[in-house]
């Protein structure tokens, strides 16, 4: 199958930067009223009980989920456990803005990825999507003064940040494997339970290690209540959903320098919690990224 973006999947890959921007500021706010490791544990159970009304199936005995439980362990232990308990943890010592836009170097990684360890060639245009891409990212960074750059300090969430990226990357070209059962496949809440499934051992496991270690805490209020409800459907289940469908219609690399949008919209978001106006790099850097994406998905 030709993987194409066409502005139908366009919309589809936009959704998720959106949905996981307000997941960044969402989870800045609460790392006083919950832990990291068992904030993730939690959102993702919470999830799981919502699914199940929709994709109860796929846990029967008779399910091809079992058949292929290698794969979707290791699906879940990227997308469900890896990466969202890296991203709370990275929030705990850095800012929205700053995890997101670290994030942005899904395309660099996307690329490398895929060339590295599934065969794949990069082509001079997705190359020079990328560079528009980052230089958009880097004009928010330095809010439209460069030489603001040279002053950037990066913290440990920054680090943590990366790594997720880099596990976000090997899920994405994971999500265009060939040996997927067809009736998991094509019903895409079965397709999402398969995954949470074994992300819920991940994650609940990596919550125990945060209980061990005695760091983990719950400070439960109508506010965490609320939050956990909204980082369940939509991050979780929308985002996984919107971005699934997206790179199996347009392919890991275009789908790649869509996370470029998410420290866009998370500094839109941070402003409107502040009652602040965007400024005019914003405008200028939304438009470099749009100018990557629309240059990396040419034939």
């Amino acid at each position: 199958m030709t993987k194409r973006l066409t502005p139908a999947t366009a919309l589809l890959l936009s959704v998720p930067p959106l949905l996981w921007a307000s997941n960044a500021v969402i989870g800045r706010a609460l790392r006083d009223m919950a832990s990291p490791l068992t904030l993730n544990f939690v959102r993702w159970l919470l999830a799981f009980v919502l699914m199940l009304p929709l994709a109860a199936a796929v846990l029967r005995r008779s399910s091809p989920l079992w058949a292929h439980w290698r794969r979707y362990t290791v699906l879940g232990l990227l997308g469900v456990g890896i990466y969202n308990a890296l991203q709370y943890l990275a929030l705990q010592t850095s800012t929205p803005l700053n995890v997101t836009l670290v994030s942005s170097s899904m395309p660099f990684w996307m690329l490398a990825t895929g060339t590295l360890f599934f065969g794949q060639h990069v082509s001079r245009n997705e190359i020079v999507g990328a560079v528009m891409s980052m230089l958009g990212v880097l004009m928010v960074l330095s809010h439209g003064q460069w030489q603001q750059l040279l002053a950037l300090r990066l913290v440990p969430g920054d680090l943590y940040m990366m790594l997720a990226t880099v596990a976000w990357s090997f899920y994405s070209w994971m999500l265009v494997g060939t040996n997927e059962p067809a009736d998991i496949r094509h019903d895409w809440s079965g397709f999402l339970m398969a995954q949470m499934v074994f992300g819920l051992g991940w994650s609940g496991l990596f919550s125990a290690g945060e209980w061990a270690a005695g760091a983990s805490h719950m400070d439960w209020s109508w506010t965490l209540a609320g939050a956990l409800l909204f980082i369940a459907i939509g991050p979780a289940i929308l985002a996984f959903r919107f971005w699934g469908a997206g790179v199996h219609h347009a392919g890991p690399k275009a789908a790649g320098f869509f996370i470029n949008l998410t420290p866009l919209f998370a500094a839109l978001l941070s402003a409107a919690f502040l009652k602040e106006m965007p400024h005019w790099y914003h405008g200028a850097a939304f438009a470099l990224i749009i100018c990557g994406i629309l240059v990396s998905a040419r034939r």
